[in-house]
């Protein structure tokens, strides 16, 4: 049975708080899992406009089944969850009991998952109310003016729903929620329901409001009172954010206001608090998730949080969050048998990262002052540790490490040589007595993001990204990755698409569809060749390797790594080929990477006559196609571009084209055909 709304409301307005947590309760029961209150009314739209479609064989419009515009039907329900939204936020503005504040956060919660509801939740005044209820002072009174327009509108509805019922006349309309103002009040001992509980409200003159007030305690249960308390209000701090964070994300209204009422620098006091307290943090999620919200969705924010040291702050929280202890320079003190880090951590370290991503996306390709050199390189530090360690749950460990890798490829690149700055051991991934472990979790990163295949552009460019450009400018780590990716060639029978190695997954993303996932995988193997181009046409092939030469002026192949604008970072070591390539390299097709089958001859048999006649014709065909824009014949230029090839195929005079024509007519195969 569907909770009655209007019934709740009511109960809101007399005060009732036992009456009003057993229906917020069956109300939270029944919607918990709901995040579109039309559902109902969507799918018979649908159904509806199917049968029409299956009746008439016609769509007037593409149907649009997730639209936001309210029909009719839908009216009224809506109507009575901004009610709800306006009556609950003036009621949990009171005193109310532990256990009726949850549940009254919980039901906001659900309120603020529909986006069309929000109109009474995204005021100053329930922002404010919302934001001390979550343990934030905004550092500024609220309005008075707008929280009044929140009583006005409660107002509004009693007198609407007293209009309505006829029957209780203006009993009802006087009736309003409770909120306690500077009124002159008296004391008014109620009962509940049960009788097991005795609480003080406090009447404020001749209106009848009613507040709920604390009542008195059992001395003999202080102690374990104030635990329950104390467990009481976290988790209502924690509904209260919750509800925070669904309408900073839903509401752009509530974007805007948040950052008028300067939400982030009593949120940012709030977690600075925490963390300059050396005490272990606990319970500090959805704080972060909220300032990752503001961060992400407000650039004036973002701007903020850089100015107040956001970048240093949250590189402490990392370090508490992770219990790093440092040693001398930029290395941390490891423990091998500690045991991987809990799911919760693991979120709270996720936010923290995904703030600082917010902060430093900017810094890329910035040359850093000699402070915030030091800054970013112990936040590389940091990052390092994030890239090794384990945590619980697969999943987990790879959203960490995807966002750790994300910031690492927004630093600037000078601050990255930390990454390798660790001791050697015998556990270690080394090459040349580097050590290159953290060079190694990043492959490893990038074979799992390869092999799922979602998202890519998203999920796999900016690791690519940052080991193109740390390939680049560091030696043994091109040279490291060049072992793993681009060992010597001894399969030459299978086209380098076709390989089942890493090798063969980024050739395939060379022609993938989106620029982005192919000119990142093209640009990393290019670099792992020290931009050489015959190096790169023998491991990709001529074919998967012509976007990125055409690009780069390299078509021709006239230049090779020592004439690029990064031929000093690359070594002068030559290109080994093993024995299996040397004796089929004669046989290669360049164009596909491999040893191809041999073909008969397709002109045997005919006599010098007839190949000119067939290339005459083939000439002719490919005119004829260019002139009427089908294809555009493209030539290599001395620069190693392309470029059209107009008026070098066009020799023919109008008599020849005739001719052509007429020949063209009489081939066999092509009458009647239309090209394609």
């Amino acid at each position: 049975m569907a909770p009655d709304v209007e019934r709740i409301i009511q109960s809101i307005s007399l005060g009732d708080q036992d009456t009003v947590q057993l229906l917020l309760d069956s109300y939270n029961t029944q919607y918990a899992e709901c995040f579109f209150f039309n559902t109902d009314a969507q799918e018979r739209k649908k159904q509806q406009q199917l049968e029409e479609f299956r009746k008439n064989k016609i769509r007037d419009c593409p149907p649009n089944f997730d639209s936001d515009i309210d029909s009719d039907d839908e009216r009224p329900d809506l109507l009575l969850r901004e009610d709800l939204a306006a009556a609950l936020l003036c009621f949990v503005s009171g005193q109310l009991q532990p256990a009726v504040l949850r549940a009254c956060l919980h039901t906001l919660r659900i309120l603020s998952r529909d986006r069309r509801a929000l109109g009474p939740m995204v005021t100053d005044g329930a922002l404010f109310t919302l934001a001390h209820l979550g343990g934030i002072d905004l550092l500024q009174p609220c309005q008075l003016h707008d929280r009044s327009k929140t009583e006005a509108q409660w107002d509004r509805t009693q007198i609407h729903r007293a209009e309505a019922s006829g029957c209780q006349g203006a009993a009802d309309a006087d009736v309003k929620c409770a909120v306690s103002f500077s009124v002159p009040t008296k004391e008014v001992c109620v009962s509940t329901t049960n009788g097991s509980d005795r609480h003080f409200y406090k009447q404020r003159g001749n209106e009848g409001h009613l507040v709920l007030a604390p009542g008195k305690k059992d001395a003999r249960e202080e102690d374990s009172e104030k635990d329950r308390k104390e467990e009481d209000g976290e988790v209502c701090r924690k509904e209260a954010m919750k509800v925070l964070c669904n309408l900073i994300y839903n509401s752009p209204k509530a974007q805007e206001r948040a950052s008028a009422l300067r939400l982030l620098q009593g949120l940012w006091e709030s977690l600075k608090q925490g963390i300059w307290s050396r005490a272990p943090p606990t319970g500090q999620f959805y704080k972060l998730r909220l300032l990752f919200l503001l961060t992400a969705l407000r650039p004036e924010l973002r701007l903020q949080l850089q100015q107040e040291r956001g970048v240093l702050v949250l590189t402490t929280a990392l370090e508490q969050y992770l219990s790093l202890r440092w040693a001398e320079g930029h290395q941390l003190i490891t423990d091998s048998t500690a045991p991987p880090i809990s799911k919760e951590v693991s979120q709270d370290v996720i936010e923290i990262l995904k703030t600082i991503f917010n902060i430093a996306h900017r810094f890329y390709r910035q040359e850093p002052d000699e402070e915030e050199a030091a800054l970013y390189r112990r936040l590389v530090t940091v990052l390092r540790h994030c890239l090794l360690l384990s945590c619980d749950g697969a999943d987990t460990l790879e959203e960490l490490q995807g966002h750790t890798v994300n910031i690492l490829s927004a630093l600037p690149l000078t601050c990255l040589d930390v990454l390798l700055a660790v001791p050697v051991d015998q556990a270690s991934h080394k090459y040349e007595g580097v050590n290159m472990d953290c060079v190694h979790a990043l492959l490893l990163f990038m074979d799992r993001r390869l092999n799922r295949g979602q998202k890519l552009k998203e999920k796999l460019t900016p690791v690519l990204s940052l080991l193109t450009e740390s390939s680049r400018v560091h030696r043994g780590t091109r040279h490291y990755l060049r072992q793993k990716i681009l060992p010597p060639l001894r399969d030459v029978a299978v086209r380098p698409e076709q390989d089942s190695t890493l090798r063969g997954q980024l050739v395939r993303l060379m022609t993938h569809v989106d620029t982005d996932v192919k000119d990142c995988a093209a640009e990393l193997l290019f670099v792992l060749c020290k931009e050489n181009v015959s190096r790169y046409v023998k491991y990709t092939g001529y074919g998967n390797a012509a976007g990125l030469l055409a690009a780069r002026g390299l078509l021709n192949g006239r230049r090779n790594s020592g004439d690029g604008q990064f031929a000093s970072h690359y070594s002068s070591d030559s290109d080994s080929d093993t024995e299996e390539y040397r004796e089929a390299r004669s046989k290669i097709n360049l164009v596909t990477g491999r040893v191809e089958a041999e073909q008969p001859d397709p002109m045997e048999g005919m006599t010098e006559e007839e190949k000119e006649e067939e290339a005459r014709r083939l000439i002719c065909m490919i005119n004829r196609l260019s002139q009427d824009q089908i294809i555009q014949p493209m030539g290599v230029t001395a620069d190693g571009r392309l470029a059209p090839l107009w008026g070098q195929m066009r020799g023919c005079t109008e008599e020849e084209d005739e001719e052509e024509e007429q020949d063209l007519n009489s081939m066999p195969g092509l009458k009647d055909k239309t090209i394609k």
